[in-house]
Parts: structure tokens; sequence; C-alpha cells
């Protein structure tokens, strides 16, 4: 599923964090467009080298393997169910989707993409949707239809097809993540589209500080924001319906698309920011959390502990709440 992404950097605290320095590591700061979004990627190097070049052909080839609008990709290929075996990328990835549609009950699953194409949010015009629609949509849907067999993608289906947009972008971050500490580099920041994985401590013992983003009354309203959270050694990711969707008839229609029932969901939670251990599983979370709604989302964060999650949630009387997970410290715009 396509998510517009909603947390965002503190800049002034990341982008000018210590500047030059004469001495001790040096910060760098990479960005570039790539999956269509953006993406920043701060960390500190003892030398100050740039790895701008070796950085941006990794995400070449990590997205001619998982990008589903790039008609040659592995991806799509197997979309086509052209014959070929998968690479490290995409075994990733797919094992990861399936142990987090398992542990949903199917909230998050890869397969959904017809659904979301037809609803309009996704390569194609919007169609007109008819209960024997959708109906006949949901029989391509499903990740129990797909399998991992020596290295080759099985489905019991031929018409199922995969878009892993609501986890690959925060794979995507813990690869370049990876990379860079293979290069010597333990303190990072990368950030792809909103998806991102923070690690150590910067040189002046300060944490990574992300400012979580609220509500907006219309799509293309500037992003403000009240709370941040101070980050190390986790992934974060936030899905939202507040920005991404259209309005027919009076009515909204969200972009997060139920696999259980074929339609839009249609509840109170407007947003969720879940900090993981890495920004892959994050941003699988926050998408399933979208569809199950808050009430479940919050029973299923709170009984782990390897999750934590910041929700927003429509109130009737003072427009939209929070909900803080019980081991996640929010701090307030004024502790600045």
């Amino acid at each position: 599923m396509k998510k517009w992404y909603l947390v965002f950097l503190i800049g002034s605290l990341v982008l000018n964090g210590c500047g030059a320095l004469d001495r001790g590591p040096q910060m760098v700061n990479i960005r570039g467009v790539v999956f269509g979004t953006y993406y920043s990627i701060t960390y500190y190097e003892d030398d100050g080298t740039v790895f701008d070049a070796e950085i941006d052909s990794l995400l070449q080839d990590f997205n001619s393997s998982l990008s589903f609008y790039d008609q040659e990709s592995l991806l799509s290929r197997i979309n086509r169910n052209e014959e070929t075996r998968v690479d490290d990328y995409f075994e990733v990835v797919f094992r990861r989707s399936l142990e987090i549609s398992r542990e949903t009950d199917g909230a998050f699953d890869a397969t959904v993409f017809p659904l979301v194409n037809a609803w309009g949010f996704g390569a194609s015009e919007r169609a007109e949707m008819t209960q024997a629609r959708v109906d006949s949509l949901l029989d391509m849907v499903g990740y129990e239809k797909i399998r991992l067999e020596d290295g080759h993608v099985v489905k019991d289906d031929e018409r199922v097809q995969l878009d892993f947009n609501a986890i690959a972008k925060g794979y995507a971050a813990d690869v370049v993540g990876n990379y860079l500490e293979s290069q010597g580099v333990d303190v990072y920041l990368v950030e792809i589209g909103g998806d991102l994985v923070a690690k150590g401590i910067k040189p002046d013992d300060s944490k990574w500080r992300i400012g979580l983003e609220i509500p907006a009354e219309e799509a293309e309203a500037e992003q403000q924001w009240h709370y941040f959270v101070e980050v190390i050694d986790q992934g974060l990711a936030t899905s939202g319906d507040y920005r991404r969707y259209y309005e027919e008839d009076g009515r909204r229609y969200s972009h997060t698309i139920d696999p259980a029932t074929g339609y839009p969901v249609d509840h109170n939670l407007m947003s969720v920011s879940v900090f993981a251990e890495d920004a892959m599983s994050a941003d699988a979370y926050a998408t399933a959390f979208m569809v199950m709604g808050f009430d479940e989302s919050v029973s299923f964060v709170e009984d782990r502990d390897d999750i934590e999650a910041y929700f927003i949630f429509a109130d009737e009387e003072e427009g939209f709440g929070y909900f803080v997970s019980s081991g996640l410290d929010l701090m307030s715009r004024e502790d600045i």
C-alpha cells in the first residue's frame, strides 16, 4: 500500500548538529530522490568520507529488485509469472512480510495491491467499485496463497500480485544503514520517504530527535508538530489517512485498504507512528495498525516488548486525540 509519509526530521537539529569539526568525527549529509520520494542520510565519519555514489548504486540495485513501477524489476517479472529466482533483497522482504501478515492475522498483506489499484491508489484509474467487483478482486488476495520454494515464488493463484510498497522503503533504510556499518560508520540516521532508522549517540552525546506531525486538515497543508522523540538504535515509520485520500459524494475514501473486506478502512485512527528494532518492521506494522484500528492496535502493541507506538485518533470534541504506548517517552516542543 502507498502511504503519505508523516514523520519528519527536526531539520536544525539534524543538519546543524556539529558542522565541520577541526577534529573528531565529521558530519556528512546526503540528500536525493529515489522510489518517487526523497531520502536524507546523515552520519558521522572520522574523515568525512561521502558515500553518495555507493549509496546511489545500492538504492538503484534495490529498486531493480523490489519496485512495482519498474516493469523490468524482479518484482514485476514475478507478478507477470515469469520464471525467475529471487535475490537477497526480495527474499528478506518476502519472508518478513509473511511473518508480519501472520502476526497481524492478515491486516498487513502484500498481496492486497489489486484492490489498492482498483480503488484508485495504485497505477491505474479508479474503477467502479461494486460489491461484485470487490468480491472478484478478493479472490486474488491472501498471503496464504503465495510462498517461497527453492528460491522461487510459488502462487496458488497465478493472478496474485505482490506490492511491497508498505514495507520496502523501511527495508531500504535498513539496507543503507547496514552498508554504512560495513564502512565503519556506527552513528547515523537514514530516512527514506519518512521511514527511518537511527543508530548510535552523536558526538555531542545527544540522540537523534524526530518530530511527529499534527494531523492536517488539507492534504497539501504544511507539516506541523508539537511533539518529538529521541531515537537510538531503532526504526520508525508512520502511516496515516489524512494526507492520501479522495472524496466522493461527501464521503472520504482512505488509501488504506482492508484485505479482509476489500474496502477502504473507516474508523477513528488517523495515524500511527511505530518504533521497532528495524525500519522494515516499523513500516509494515504501521500499515497493519491502520487496518486494525485504534483499539486492536493498542492491545497488540501493549502485549509486545519490541514495539512502541504513538497513535492519533479522531475525537468529536477536540478534533483529534493522542495515545502513547507505555514504553515510549514523548516530549513536547516546549522542551527544546
